[in-house]
């Protein structure tokens, strides 16, 4: 679902109270580690994105704070993969792109907190340059392996990439 406001901040990119406020919270009990505390008290996190209607949950935790932050991260996640921005082709990387990407790498760890933004960026030029992996990674100065395996990071971005890709009549990525 692409956003056609172009100058909007892409939503996996927003700090977490920004990213919260316009988000609705839902406790629900699930099965899983805790026992009888697990039984009584609702600690699963179900997050949705009202805008877009895309949600996550956290549930193994015993904690419901802990799930809440488990449930955010997965939902930046989820933003980054199924939502798209609309970036202008003159667009430049991020300042948040260029502090992880130097000398043509990457460098982002799956579980730090920027991981989503970088995600998201790295998909919306994949949009803007019609999943051309090559075109996209000149455009935010990075080799082209790095931008695979950046997305390889999250299984659902790479096989995104590669349906696309499919869509386009182009190869798939491996």
């Amino acid at each position: 679902m692409p956003n056609k406001d172009s100058h909007d901040c892409h939503p996996a990119a927003l700090d977490p109270e920004a990213l919260l406020r316009i988000c609705s919270e839902r406790r629900v009990r699930r099965s899983g580690p805790g026992g009888q505390h697990r039984n009584k008290v609702e600690t699963a996190v179900v997050l949705k994105h009202e805008p877009t209607g895309i949600d996550a949950e956290a549930n193994e935790r015993r904690s419901q704070p802990e799930n809440r932050q488990v449930a955010l991260f997965r939902l930046r996640v989820r933003l980054a993969v199924e939502f798209r921005t609309v970036r202008l082709p003159d667009a430049v990387p991020s300042e948040l792109w260029k502090s992880r990407c130097r000398a043509g790498r990457v460098s982002v760890n799956p579980s730090h907190p920027d991981f989503p933004a970088i995600l998201a960026e790295a998909l919306d030029v994949l949009a803007m340059c019609d999943f051309d992996h090559a075109v996209a990674a000149a455009s935010l100065s990075c080799t082209g392996s790095q931008l695979v395996k950046l997305l390889k990071e999250e299984r659902s971005a790479f096989e995104r990439l590669n349906r696309e890709r499919v869509a386009r009549g182009m190869p798939r990525l491996k």
